[in-house]
């Protein structure tokens, strides 16, 4: 009863407007006072949790993202897919959802890429003569594929809570990602003369159209290069996710400050800042979680849940879609780092139970952080999508809801009842 009270207490918080890790501290203060529990033993116990080599990537990967945004990186990615295939039928739209594929395999969050990626392109895409309430929920929804294509800052915070294998969790999330990118380009181009139509852009000759092909991929080339250092050396075993994030975040300042030359001292320091308090954020989060999680599992509320739901529900097909179901309506009101590092470590000990691997899990939960982080009454990606579209939040909704409906529902059950598109790849690198 009390860990019910407590994710109650959480939620009625962060409906009221409460800071999520003032929510957290919130519901750690009940649960100290309803168990009696030792704050000083917690708070030892909760630091020896965030005192980890692993996190040092969090905010190295949170500083990569901004320098991307303010360094011109994302303005190379952007200018050399809408020059290779943007000029097709539902081309445009489906450059913005492979720039946002490319910024998160490098940056490794959805907030830098709705920033970076709706600045360049929500005025080229109306131009082009798609609705911005369509345009800000194309681009909420492809922006979580920084949640679930690697290096994800969502993933090292799974890895850390569940203590899983950091490249395992990466390389879980690579099968979801790629079915979201190829979904959501269908859909893209299905809507394209359908609801909307497109206009086409001036037409080039090859004369024309080869060397502005050849001048967008020299200029895209350091930014293209990024993503092959940082997965290539992380799989083949040259340096950890932590120092791949190290490598990140230092080549993207010398690509910003040397060859692009769009980022100077000040433009650093603003961004320099601006990861140490979103690092600073996430990190309080976490250190509350722990020591959340601590008290839950001394109490074995936990263990406690999965007999609940054992006595209620017997089919293992059905837990997993009630565990789908809850996943979803905890992403609309929690952020992604909320249902990552409190529901999912809570919900971990039923799935290894009916079957499913810790790692299969992973992806699971990033696949519902893609419905739920565009799904009010929070939806936290899409409300900036539509700051950063300036576009209504109500014309907004629906184009956003037929996304999730036909790209985003049908990707999580795949990814849920067919185990082998995640754990394909980490069994073929030796990692589970």
């Amino acid at each position: 009863m009390e860990g019910l009270i407590a994710i109650g207490i959480l939620l009625v918080l962060m409906v009221a407007g409460v800071p999520v890790a003032w929510s957290f501290a919130g519901v750690l203060a009940y649960l100290v006072y309803a168990f009696d529990a030792n704050l000083n033993t917690l708070m030892l116990q909760g630091y020896r949790s965030v005192d980890s080599v692993i996190l040092i990537a969090l905010p190295l990967f949170v500083l990569t993202g901004y320098l991307m945004q303010s360094g011109g990186i994302a303005k190379r990615l952007v200018d050399f897919i809408e020059v290779m295939i943007g000029k097709r039928r539902g081309g445009m739209g489906a450059s913005m959802v492979m720039a946002s594929g490319i910024f998160g395999a490098i940056a490794g969050t959805a907030t830098a890429a709705v920033a970076s990626i709706g600045t360049i392109m929500i005025g080229p895409l109306e131009q082009r003569g798609y609705p911005r309430s369509y345009s800000a929920a194309l681009l909420g929804i492809s922006s979580l594929l920084g949640i679930l294509i690697p290096p994800s800052i969502t993933m090292i915070l799974f890895a850390v809570v569940t203590r899983q294998s950091v490249a395992a969790c990466f390389a879980a999330s690579v099968g979801p990602a790629i079915l979201l990118i190829i979904g959501l380009i269908i859909a893209n181009r299905f809507s394209v003369g359908r609801f909307f139509h497109e206009v086409s852009s001036a037409a080039n000759d090859g004369m024309e159209q080869l060397p502005g092909k050849g001048r967008a991929t020299i200029r895209a080339f350091p930014a293209l290069s990024l993503p092959i250092i940082i997965l290539g050396g992380i799989y083949g075993g040259v340096f950890t996710p932590t120092e791949a994030a190290a490598v990140a975040a230092f080549a993207a300042m010398m690509i910003g400050f040397f060859i692009y030359k769009d980022l100077n001292l000040k433009i650093f320091a603003r961004s320099v800042v601006s990861a140490a308090e979103t690092t600073g954020t996430v990190i309080l989060i976490l250190l509350f979680s722990f020591m959340i999680g601590r008290i839950l599992a001394f109490e074995r509320i936990p263990q406690d849940l999965t007999e609940l739901v054992r006595t209620m529900i017997e089919n293992p097909l059905l837990i997993l879609i009630a565990v789908n179901i809850f996943l979803i309506v905890a992403g609309m009101i929690m952020d992604d780092v909320s249902v990552t590092v409190v529901v999912a470590p809570l919900f971990l000990p039923l799935m290894v139970e009916s079957g499913v691997h810790p790692v299969h899990f992973a992806s699971i939960v990033a696949c519902s952080v893609v419905i739920g982080a565009n799904s009010p009454p929070v939806a936290p990606i899409l409300y900036m999508a539509c700051r950063i579209g300036k576009v209504s939040i109500h014309k907004t909704v629906m184009p956003a809801l037929g996304l999730m409906a036909f790209v985003g529902l049908p990707v999580m059950m795949i990814t849920t009842f067919v185990p082998e598109l995640s754990l394909f790849l980490p069994r073929l690198l030796g990692f589970v």
